[in-house]
């Protein structure tokens, strides 16, 4: 069995010069502001690609790099001002903030309208509801990579391995919902989950979404299933000149021949998660100044 990579790119490209288009006929430029607080490595070079992308599409973009000593305080006065800012219609706080900074308060006090991550309760709630306002970036990017592909998910029995309120939580949600990407038949499984390959082996699609490098194979993953791996983890490898090398929460090369398709780490679902956050701020302006969406 040939196993196709259902690689983000060429989607990231498709969505960019979409958004590109629409600012260009657009009365104004969307605006983007992400708030870096603290240094941690894979935080900063993924703010560096949010910027280049905002750069590549033709947006109005701000990056706060706050100090790890930053008091909780000055960050929610921060956010404050972005909230009022009427050039901005975007905020993205970038996770994980530093220890000692209450996370859910922090994402509470951004505007539900400019909440482009998706991570408000009020924007959650509105996704359990069936009726969102923003789809969280990475669980839109993985149904719009299945869309471009042909890969259609009504009736089919998806195994969403973990259950984080970034991912594997709404992504769940969106699959079971009664529309053109979803109604699929969801499990969402965890670290609770009993005997987690006797779910997984028996499923059309798994979404792997944990954490742990390479922890599913071929073993949990039935021969022709679709897998789509969210993981990405930094491994040891004595051969590459960094020493490290990047992997996802699957055995890519165990599952070549043995899974239908697969997204490769890295190059598969991480291109799609940015291009759905310039994609929300591109509705959230548009929303604001009464557009159709399509500029």
């Amino acid at each position: 069995m040939e196993t196709i990579l259902l690689k983000g790119k060429p989607v990231r490209d498709a969505v960019f010069a979409e958004i590109k288009d629409k600012v260009s006929r657009a009365p104004r430029k969307p605006g983007l502001a992400v708030v870096l607080v603290g240094e941690d490595p894979a935080s900063a070079v993924y703010v560096r690609h949010k910027e280049k992308g905002c750069e590549e599409v033709g947006f109005h973009h701000v990056t706060h790099r706050l100090s790890a000593e930053t008091s909780q305080g000055e960050i929610l006065d921060l956010i404050a001002n972005l909230n009022a800012d009427q050039a901005i219609d975007g905020i993205l706080v970038q996770l994980p903030l530093p220890d000692g900074i209450d996370q859910e308060l922090v994402l509470t006090s951004v505007d539900p309208d400019k909440d482009v991550d998706g991570f408000h309760p009020e924007n959650l709630g509105r996704l359990v509801a069936g009726n969102p306002r923003f789809v969280p970036c990475t669980p839109k990017g993985i149904l719009r990579l299945l869309a471009h592909y042909g890969i259609a998910m009504a009736g089919k029995n998806v195994a969403v391995v973990g259950r984080s309120v970034i991912v594997g939580r709404p992504l769940s949600l969106l699959l079971s919902l009664k529309r053109a990407d979803g109604n699929a038949t969801v499990t969402m499984c965890h670290s609770g989950t009993r005997d987690l390959a006797s779910v997984t082996s028996s499923a059309d699609v798994v979404v792997a979404a944990i954490g742990v490098p390479q922890a599913l194979g071929t073993a949990e993953i039935g021969k022709g299933a679709v897998v789509v791996d969210v993981g990405i983890n930094r491994i040891d490898a004595p051969d590459r000149p960094k020493g490290t090398r990047l992997v996802g929460d699957v055995d890519a090369k165990a599952l070549m021949g043995h899974a239908a398709a697969l997204t490769p780490v890295p190059g598969g679902v991480g291109p799609m998660t940015i291009a759905m956050l310039l994609e929300n701020t591109w509705e959230a302006m548009a929303r604001k100044e009464g557009l159709d969406g399509n500029g």
